[in-house]
């Protein structure tokens, strides 16, 4: 394989003769990699943005107060080894355990029953997982029934040591879910979704050790979700934090990141809007830190709302590694990407245009020592980027 000294780009790439495809390849299957890293898309014409809606600030439920305090059978099932039963636990009460326990079985926090739920640990661990569905160690979701969507609100988790990872979700796991795709074909799709999602959910001074999949996953629709002063550490193959098409609201503060995250950024904010990313520490930064797009047809679902009106400050990215990806790059797609134009022609979203349209963020204060290239990446002027070093 033979390698070029010189920075490059698409341009170069169809005219090199001296690099086969396969030399090649390394390049361009990594989305931090240094090619992407190097092409800057460009913005988007007054007349395309005029096509794609400014994002609303989303409406985040109230609780009315916490739920009462679980009963001694409710305890009991929580802390009985999956051993036993491996069934999961459907939490609907508050429960702050004895210092140490250990939970082997998957938690589940479902529908309106769960609403003001709470589980306190004590510094305690939660490793439980399931034989089939969710596969993640505690789960937040909304609930299908004959007459509509059933939602939670207002549960927290806090003091826990959690292996495996935490998923939040209403019309489904990801963008691809069926109900997600078929809620994208209409035009209030993003204030469908968001109505319809958990809000308001809380994960405080957790510890959260991956193993393979992400993290902390908040899915499509969700508003108001939290995850502060807490450590995310192990392997992922994906993104540390993903925010998902469609969701809004959430807050990642006060938090350390020492999490290997595949040959993804750490912080993926995919058609999300109205979020405060600040005060994080994010540690060995190899291949991104915080990046900003929106998929354009995966999986056939039209992603409706753009990453605008997100708050990204006063983070520390400890930057490190060969290629030296982004700390923050707004915009970091743009249409590059094959699945572009696989979601249905509609008069809207990612249906009429493949760009990203991140617009209207800010990215203030941050710092980025070991950087050795432009750590803050941005093509549009409406972003604030600004006192960054």
């Amino acid at each position: 394989m033979r390698y070029l000294a010189v920075p490059i780009t698409l341009t170069a790439l169809a005219i090199l003769p001296a690099c086969s495809a396969t030399d090649l390849e390394p390049l361009k299957s990594n989305a931090s990699g240094f090619l992407q890293s190097t092409v800057m898309p460009t913005a988007p014409s007054q007349a395309q943005t005029a096509r794609q809606p400014k994002a609303t600030p989303p409406r985040i439920a109230s609780t009315g107060g916490p739920a009462q305090h679980c009963a001694t059978d409710v305890v009991e099932s929580l802390l009985t080894p999956a051993t036993q039963d491996p069934t999961p636990v459907k939490l609907t009460c508050s429960v702050k355990l004895p210092p140490n326990a250990s939970i082997t079985r998957q938690v589940i926090f479902e529908g309106s029953g769960a609403s003001g739920a709470a589980l306190d640990c004590s510094g305690g661990t939660v490793s439980g997982t399931a034989a089939r569905g969710d596969k993640d160690a505690i789960v937040v979701r909304s609930k299908k029934t004959p007459n509509g969507w059933d939602r939670p609100v207002g549960v927290t988790v806090r003091n826990c040591r959690i292996a495996g990872s935490i998923r939040i979700y209403g019309l489904g796991r990801n963008g691809e879910a069926a109900d997600v795709k078929a809620s994208s074909l209409n035009p209030n799709h993003t204030a469908f979704a968001q109505s319809v999602a958990p809000s308001n959910i809380t994960f405080d001074r957790v510890e959260i050790t991956a193993s393979s999949t992400t993290p902390f996953y908040v899915s499509p629709g969700v508003t108001g979700a939290t995850l502060s002063n807490s450590t995310i550490k192990g392997t992922s193959a994906s993104a540390a934090v993903y925010l998902d098409a469609e969701s809004a609201g959430a807050r990642i503060v006060g938090n350390t990141f020492s999490i290997k995250s595949g040959e993804r950024e750490q912080v993926a904010i995919d058609g999300s809007a109205y979020n405060e990313i600040s005060g994080n520490r994010f540690l060995n930064v190899k291949t991104g830190g915080i990046y900003a797009y929106r998929n354009c047809g995966e999986g056939g679902t039209i992603r409706h709302q753009s990453p605008q009106f997100n708050t990204i400050t006063n983070n520390t990215f400890e930057m490190s590694g060969l290629l030296n990806a982004p700390a923050v790059w707004l915009n970091s797609r743009n249409g590059n990407r094959s699945y572009c134009f696989q979601d249905p022609s509609h008069p809207f979203g990612s249906s009429t245009s493949p760009l990203d349209f991140a617009q209207n963020n800010t990215v203030e204060g941050n710092r980025s020592p070991g950087a050795t290239i432009d750590p803050y990446r941005n093509n549009d002027p409406s972003n604030r980027v600004s006192g960054n070093n």
